[in-house]
């Protein structure tokens, strides 16, 4: 079992920037992608972006070149940063973190952190 404690959203005006974090412990030597998916009000979950264990990283087409994802290894932790510029009213959501396993076959979340971006 691995658990994922995000932290990091918040409100902002358009055009700042907000860092999301996410901190796995636990089992995290079964994970291998790391990302972020968000969720409107009354819109469907999406997926953001993600890195894998190797460091490769993709975004969905809103995403690219205003949000980064990066990853850092600790002894017992993994941890998953989104920082987030540019930022746009549409924009806001809820953000959720994710762990999936090598296997493919669980994902493992994180609780949720708000991030609303005012006009």
């Amino acid at each position: 079992q691995a658990q994922l404690v995000e932290s990091g959203g918040g409100l902002v005006q358009a055009g700042g920037s907000l860092r999301l974090s996410c901190a796995a412990s636990g089992s995290t030597f079964s994970i291998n992608d790391m990302g972020w998916y968000r969720q409107a009000p009354g819109k469907e979950r999406e997926l953001v972006a993600f890195i894998t264990r190797g460091g490769s990283t993709r975004y969905a087409d809103s995403m690219k070149g205003r949000f980064t994802i990066s990853r850092e290894h600790a002894k017992n932790t993994v941890t998953v940063y989104l920082q987030m510029n540019s930022l746009k009213p549409e924009d806001t959501a809820v953000y959720y973190c994710y762990a999936e396993t090598w296997s493919r076959d669980h994902k493992y979340w994180g609780q949720g952190t708000q991030v609303t971006v005012s006009s």
